[in-house]
């Protein structure tokens, strides 16, 4: 890892000297204003300066659209462990594969390869964010943890000209972990631009994002037992159920799994409407705006994933479960799964209203072209579809406090093996200042299975099904009362024909409608400089239904927040405790990289906590934690079957932005 910790520190130098360009997806900010009053400076520029001398003032934005989200400069959870929040939970080690607790499906409208355990770490371009800042800005993260854990993220954003922006970003966590051969290791790299013609009638949106993930499989711990046993304190002495004797690395598992996907996009858009100049009262300078009345819009994006999964040692008896074969001393088991795709289309968009914030209606069609390929050595197999497809958009965005918020989009497959598929999603808000903000949506959902479900082979064996499309209902309702520090929500799923990974690591569908439910809030009481923030999830899951969530969760945390040293120095220190009913957790299949059902093990853990001191030092913050506390004095936390959370470890890490 230490080769690792230089080529980043080469990077920062490297990017910090040469003012290079940004995007990142999990940077700090927040829906609120940054501290002092945000001033738009895309367009509000002097008539004979280039640059304000003040304190960098930095947004980001989604593809056309006019909300603007400020950096968070906050302490209150900067020691929370990335890829966790809210409800997130790994194989216990950093970067390892990770389901979400708080029952979410993750099936695409269209066709997928059907792989997500590693969503949560991701950047997607279709969630790119687009920055804008006055001056040239960069945010170096770093965090370091026990067993040589490690953590680097440098953003860096400018603008080039007052209406073009570029954006990097580039972040590799790391981690080999506290039991033999459980190295994790992932890249991720992004970068956006921004550009609106001086005239205003010309946007463009671009991203480039790519993401690789590394997974070292040991199988999980041969037994729980072997936490209690003294003669085990050094966890890497405990044995793991793919420990190959005639393997001889001591740092690399001969299982391995790598996730690599790659995507472009493009939105771009011209638009007619009535241009409108304003002047200050002195003439010095002035303000550009332009009335859209209609709009032409392209959309095009182009990537690939690609799946790959090798053994150097295979043992029979470690895929008895799966298949049966009897290897040699010079067999090795592999197979890979690659998707490519392109997606095109135009849009039509109408301006409707008066005043800053019109309704926009935007309708049109797209093509697209979704080629999958399966490699296994001795072997190809490949499928390539054509698809089409009518969308539409209804939108109005709510700026300032007492405006609604409405959204609704809908898709529809006419051609190819996607016809039928189905999105439906509609979502209405409203600010009533001090009364708070309520949301609710509804949404509707038909999908085929993904391709992984449909289609799998190596060498040895090989298995093909066919499913019906997936349904999947939701309604929601949200409220939150921020003078209370008061946020509730519930939400509902009804699911029919739910696809899932069954007990014998196959895929399946259950043929049964059910329902789902969900209850959350978090609420923060404040007395003097202590804060104390609770969150709870309650979920109501059907007995029968194939689906492994726990009852209820929560996390509590108490800490005294204030300034120290004349003000000079700004802490946050307390505890946190997380907890979670007992459940029958899902197993995991290294095999296929899939959480899959099971109804016989059950994990019932103690709390789970940890002891925090954040601070801050003008731009610059950081927190020192000591993490999983319960384990000076009782086991570790039991994920799922053979499978556990670190011992008691020591966590340091920092955020430092520095402005040119």
């Amino acid at each position: 890892m230490r080769k690792h910790s230089g080529f980043l520190i080469l990077l920062c130098c490297f990017l910090l000297g040469n003012a290079a360009d940004l995007h990142a997806q999990f940077s700090s900010f927040s829906s609120g204003t940054a501290s002092g009053t945000p001033r738009d400076t895309s367009r509000n520029k002097t008539n004979n300066s280039d640059w304000d001398e003040t304190d960098a003032v930095m947004y980001r934005t989604r593809v056309f659209s006019e909300r603007r989200n400020y950096r968070d400069t906050t302490l209150h959870t900067l020691h929370r462990a990335p890829f966790s929040q809210p409800w997130y939970r790994d194989l216990g080690n950093q970067g390892s594969p990770a389901m979400n607790l708080m029952f979410t499906p993750s099936n695409p409208v269209g066709l997928s390869l059907g792989y997500h355990t590693f969503d949560n770490m991701r950047w997607l371009s279709d969630s790119a964010w687009y920055y804008n800042t006055t001056r040239p800005y960069t945010n170096f993260t770093y965090h370091i943890g026990s067993k040589q854990e490690q953590f680097a993220e440098i953003l860096h954003t400018q603008n080039i000209k007052p209406y073009w922006n570029v954006a990097f970003a580039y972040r590799k966590p790391s981690s080999p972990g506290y039991y033999y051969w459980q190295r994790n290791s992932s890249d991720n790299i992004a970068a956006t631009t921004n550009y609106t013609a001086p005239g205003l009638r010309y946007k463009l949106y671009a991203a480039i994002v790519y993401n690789r993930e590394v997974h070292d499989e040991n199988g999980g711990i041969a037994s729980d037992s072997f936490l209690t046993n003294p003669q085990y304190s050094d966890r890497k002495a405990i044995p793991v159920n793919f420990y190959t004797s005639n393997f001889t690395s001591q740092t690399r598992s001969p299982v391995q799994m790598r996730l690599r996907d790659v995507t472009v996009s493009l939105d771009h858009a011209y638009s007619w409407g009535r241009r409108d100049t304003t002047y200050s009262d002195d003439s010095t300078s002035y303000t550009i705006k332009l009335n859209t009345r209609f709009r032409i819009s392209h959309h095009m994006e182009i990537g690939s994933q690609r799946y790959r999964y090798k053994d150097l040692r295979p043992d029979s008896l470690r895929y008895d479960p799966v298949f049966a074969a009897r290897f040699g001393t010079n067999d090795s088991v592999y197979t890979q799964q690659e998707w490519f795709y392109a997606d095109n289309r135009f849009l039509l968009n109408g301006f409707f209203g008066k005043g800053d914030r019109p309704w926009v209606f935007s309708a049109g069609a797209g093509n697209r072209i979704d080629q999958f390929k399966t490699e296994y050595l001795n072997g190809t197999q490949g499928d390539n579809n054509v698809s089409n497809y009518l969308t539409g958009v209804l939108r109005k965005e709510a700026i300032a406090q007492g405006q609604w918020d409405i959204s609704a989009q809908a898709k529809a497959y006419l051609t190819g093996p996607a016809t039928g598929n189905l999105l439906l999603d509609g979502r209405v808000s409203k600010d009533m200042d001090r009364f708070g903000r309520i949301t609710i949506g509804a949404a509707q959902q038909l999908n085929n299975a993904p391709y992984t479900y449909t289609v799998y082979q190596n060498q040895y064996w090989q298995r093909s099904a066919t499913f019906s499309k997936e349904s999947t209902t939701q309604l929601f309702a949200m409220y939150d009362l921020s003078r209370w520090n008061l946020s509730i929500g519930a939400r509902n799923y009804l699911l029919n024909n739910y696809l899932y990974f069954d007990a014998e690591q196959r895929p399946s569908q259950y043929g049964s409608a059910f329902s789902l439910s969900q209850f959350w809030g978090r609420k923060i009481f404040r007395v003097g400089h202590w804060v104390l923030d609770n969150e709870l999830l309650y979920q109501i899951v059907p007995a029968s239904a194939p689906v492994n969530v726990p009852s209820f969760m929560g996390r509590h945390q108490l800490s005294l927040e204030t300034f120290i040293f004349k003000g000079k120095l700004q802490i946050a220190t307390g505890v946190e405790v997380r907890y979670h009913s007992s459940y029958y957790a899902a197993f995991y299949s290294p095999f296929f990289n899939q959480f899959y059902y099971q109804n016989s093990y059950r994990v019932s853990n103690g709390p789970d906590g940890s002891v925090f001191f954040n601070f801050k030092i003008k731009r610059f913050r950081a927190f020192l934690m000591m993490d999983h506390v319960p384990q000076f004095f009782n086991k570790n936390i039991i994920i799922t079957r053979g499978y556990t959370a670190q011992d008691a470890m020591i966590r340091f890490g920092f955020q430092w932005i520095m402005i040119n």
